[in-house]
């Protein structure tokens, strides 16, 4: 009998004649080839379409499909490339590149045969790697690195269960924001395993861990400690920021209670305390600390009523006083007769405020929307109205007194937050003036009434919220609505600000509050 013959490459399944024995024999031939069988097969696992892969193989098995998935599963893949390397008659060798938690490739083959005059895989499980079985599958095994350490800027750990509440507030803000960096990768090993024994055949791939890098805050936990202790008793909740003025570094951020990060995240109408912006803004336009101004008791500016704390009348006086007294009807008029809504503004961006902030974690920028009408203006002046800011904002604008320089605050590395905003020189003579006016708020001013520890400076603000809200700053309108209470300041290169929410006034309230963290320190 005579064998057989095989045509492995010809594109089309046709007759051709064949001459044997002085007679013509009509011969069959086979449909492609088996290069171009394998490589249609690989280009469709590749796309993992399982159907065409099936329609390409000689009597597939019922497990046909779930052999490859399971197989891509069990290696967590994310992307699978397959060349061909080699034909050697009916065997296709492959080259497999698999992406994952860890790159595996390895060489393969495909034996073709003929099936209804068509080149078809002759399939097994060995198809997919040359060492599986039907008793053997993949495995990968991941052993997470060791999360790095985050700590204050002396290297103390606060990632730790003893660290104080607000402290482990912010390390959970930092997990969130750099995650991958603490936790490195996880060091990973793909195995072929016999799963009748537990068995490993053979390992695929596999990657050593790496660990994460530290994270050194700028916290100091002694600043942290103080801010702690000075808002003990304190009813209502309260926030506490301390920063460095000559880096922006932030050395404490206190919440009591806990749960939200309302030194960082609160948006408050600054009160008082804006009238620091104001005050500058003045200054640079040539008002002098001691140049003669009128606080009457009420003024009323663009058709409304503003008046001082109390309803008081300082008559005339110099500006340092009537800053040190928290003139409302003084600010708001001055906004109005010597500044206009476009320097105030401007001056405002000089210490931070429509800043974009990035200190690190989530945090809100200080809004100072463009006023309005002359009433919006004098409200704007003295920190009501429309203007929001939170602890941490108005920190830094005590700091830029402090330092003569607005600088975006920060709670990690420089090199972590490469976008920030630059920093803001102040002119020299507006830095000279504020460091004679915030000294006597202290002095003789509305805090002089609190002890606080000699070279302390600062700007009692009173706030208005909420139904009644009209603006009127220090004092409230004749609605009385509730108020925060304020103080920033600043001590040597240390600056800071206090808020208690619902607190009544900056002058009782925050300002002791003030004096017990600068006395604990």
């Amino acid at each position: 009998m005579r064998e057989r013959r095989r045509w492995p490459y010809v594109t089309a399944g046709v007759l051709v004649p064949v001459v044997a024995a002085g007679a013509t024999i009509w011969a069959l031939r086979t449909k492609g080839s088996p290069e171009e069988t394998a490589r249609d097969f690989l280009a469709a696992w590749s796309r993992s379409d399982y159907a065409a892969m099936r329609a390409l193989t000689a009597g597939p098995p019922a497990s046909f499909e779930s052999t490859y998935r399971r197989f891509h599963d069990d290696l967590k893949l994310t992307g699978q490339r397959f060349q061909v390397r080699d034909v050697q008659e009916e065997t296709v060798r492959f080259r497999a590149r698999l992406t994952g938690p860890l790159p595996i490739a390895y060489d393969g083959r495909l034996r073709l045969v003929e099936s209804d005059r068509a080149w078809k895989v002759a399939w097994t499980p060995a198809a997919v790697h040359p060492r599986l079985t039907g008793g053997v599958r993949a495995r990968l095994t991941t052993v997470p690195a060791e999360r790095a350490p985050t700590t204050a800027a002396d290297g103390t750990r606060i990632d730790t269960p003893d660290a104080p509440g607000s402290v482990q507030q912010i390390v959970e803000a930092l997990r969130a924001q750099y995650g991958s960096r603490l936790d490195g990768t996880a060091s990973a090993r793909a195995d072929l395993v016999d799963t009748r024994t537990g068995s490993k055949v053979v390992t695929l791939a596999e990657g050593g861990a790496k660990p994460g890098e530290p994270l050194r805050t700028t916290l100091d936990l002694r600043v942290h400690r103080a801010g702690a202790r000075a808002l003990d008793g304190v009813a209502k909740p309260a926030s506490l920021v301390a920063l460095r003025p000559s880096t922006g570094e932030v050395l404490a951020v206190v919440n009591k209670p806990g749960g939200y990060n309302r030194a960082l995240l609160g948006a408050y109408p600054p009160g008082s305390t804006f009238k620091v912006v104001t005050a500058s803004a003045l200054v640079a336009g040539g008002v002098t600390p001691g140049q003669t101004v009128e606080c009457p008791a009420e003024k009323t500016i663009g058709g409304f009523p503003f008046h001082n704390a109390e309803h008081h009348d300082y008559g005339t006086l110099r500006f340092v006083d009537a800053f040190a007294h928290s003139c409302n009807t003084t600010f708001g008029a001055m906004a109005v007769d010597r500044l206009g809504a476009d320097r105030l503004t401007k001056v405002a961006a000089d210490f931070g405020f429509g800043a974009t902030i990035k200190i690190g974690v989530p945090a809100v920028d200080a809004a100072f929307p463009a006023p309005r009408d002359e009433t919006d203006l004098a409200s704007a002046a003295i920190g009501q109205g429309r203007v929001l800011a939170s602890p941490l904002n108005m920190a830094a604008v005590a700091g830029a007194v402090a330092a003569g320089t607005w600088r975006q605050p920060r709670l990690v590395p420089a090199s972590l937050v490469p976008d920030a905003t630059p920093p803001r020189r102040l002119e020299p003579a507006v830095v000279s003036a504020l460091r004679r006016l915030m000294p006597a708020v202290v002095s003789e001013g509305t805090a002089s009434g609190v002890s606080f520890p000699p070279g302390a400076a600062g700007k009692t603000g009173t706030a208005e919220y909420g139904s009644g809200e009209a603006g009127s700053g220090e004092a409230g309108s004749g609605n009385e609505p509730p108020t925060h209470s304020w103080f920033i300041g600043y001590r040597g290169d240390l600056a800071f600000a206090v808020v208690v929410e619902g607190g009544g006034t900056g002058a009782e309230v925050a300002a002791p509050v003030a004096a017990r963290f600068l006395r604990a320190l």
